[in-house]
C-alpha cells in the first residue's frame, strides 16, 4: 500500500504535522499490561472560523452527548474502507484483513472518559485475542475542529504511549463511520469471515458493565465471550448491550 509522510489537519489553518514510524509492539499475555502511563496532557488549540468584514463572526454549532450505540443488524457487512496510520503513514483499507477468521472494528478517541476508562484494557484484551488470530482496527472520526486533542498527531502519540497493538486510524471525512453507523466512542463491532464471503457482523455491543464512576470492575466480559464463540466457531448470543459513550463529535456547521 502507499505510505503518507504526513497528515492533514482539517482546522481554520492546515498544519502539516510530521509522522513518526515506529516498528509494531510485540504482543504480551491478557495478564501482563497491569499499568501503563497515559499520555502528557494535550495542549488545546483555538478553532478560528472565517469571517468578512461586513458579517458577525461565525459560531460554531457543536452538539455533545451521553450516547448509546445504535442497534446494526447482525449480518450486516463490513464496508470497505481507505484510512491513514497517523502513527506509521501508512494507508490501511479492508482487503488488509481479508486472511483473518475474525476482524474487531473500534471506534475509539483520546479524549472521552468512556474510552480511557477502558483503555488499558482494551489494549489487553486485544494483545491476547490478537495471538489467537483475530484482527482488529481502531478508528479515530471526531472533528478537529472542536476536538483538536482527538487528531492525528496526538492520535500518534496516543498509539505510541499506550503500545496499541493494533493500527489506529484516523477517519478525517467521518464518511466511515457513517457508513458503519457508528455513534458514539467507544462503540465496537465484531466480524465473522467464513471463506470468501465478506465479513459479517455479529456482536455490536459493549465491552462489558462498568463505566466510570459507577465502580463496576472492568473485565471485558461482553466483548471477550463474543470474540471466543467466534474464534471457536461457535454462534454468538443476540442478546447484546449497546456500547455506552462520548457522541461522536461530527464536523460543526458553522451558521453566520
Amino acid at each position: 500500500m502507499a505510505t503518507a509522510a504526513t497528515v492533514l489537519l482539517t482546522s481554520a489553518r492546515l498544519l502539516r504535522l510530521p509522522l513518526r514510524k515506529s516498528s509494531p509492539p510485540a504482543a504480551t499475555s491478557l495478564s501482563s499490561l497491569s499499568s501503563l502511563a497515559p499520555s502528557a496532557p494535550f495542549k488545546m488549540g483555538l478553532f478560528q472560523s472565517r469571517s468578512s468584514a461586513a458579517a458577525p463572526p461565525a459560531r460554531l454549532a457543536v452538539r455533545a452527548a451521553r450516547t448509546e450505540s445504535d442497534r446494526v443488524s447482525i449480518g450486516f457487512r463490513a464496508p470497505q474502507f481507505q484510512l491513514p496510520e497517523p502513527l506509521t503513514g501508512k494507508m490501511w483499507s479492508l482487503e488488509d484483513f481479508e486472511s483473518y477468521p475474525a476482524l474487531l472494528v473500534m471506534f475509539i478517541c483520546n479524549h472521552c472518559p468512556f474510552v480511557k476508562h477502558l483503555k488499558n484494557d482494551i489494549v489487553k484484551l486485544t494483545n491476547f485475542y490478537m495471538k489467537k488470530g483475530l484482527a482488529v482496527v481502531a478508528i479515530s472520526s471526531n472533528s478537529v475542529a472542536t476536538h483538536p486533542q482527538d487528531g492525528p498527531e496526538f492520535m500518534a502519540e496516543e498509539a505510541k504511549a499506550f503500545n496499541y497493538p493494533f493500527p489506529y486510524l484516523y477517519d478525517e471525512s467521518q464518511d466511515v463511520a457513517r457508513d458503519f453507523g457508528a455513534v458514539c466512542t467507544p462503540e465496537f463491532y465484531l466480524f465473522k469471515k467464513d471463506g470468501r464471503r465478506p465479513f459479517e457482523l455479529v456482536y455490536h455491543g459493549q465491552f462489558d458493565d462498568s463505566r466510570p464512576s459507577n465502580n463496576v470492575p472492568v473485565t471485558g466480559r461482553d466483548l471477550s465471550l463474543a470474540i471466543d464463540c467466534i474464534l471457536s466457531g461457535q454462534p454468538v448470543s443476540l442478546t447484546q448491550k449497546p456500547s455506552v459513550g462520548c457522541s461522536i463529535k461530527w464536523h460543526p456547521e458553522v451558521k453566520v
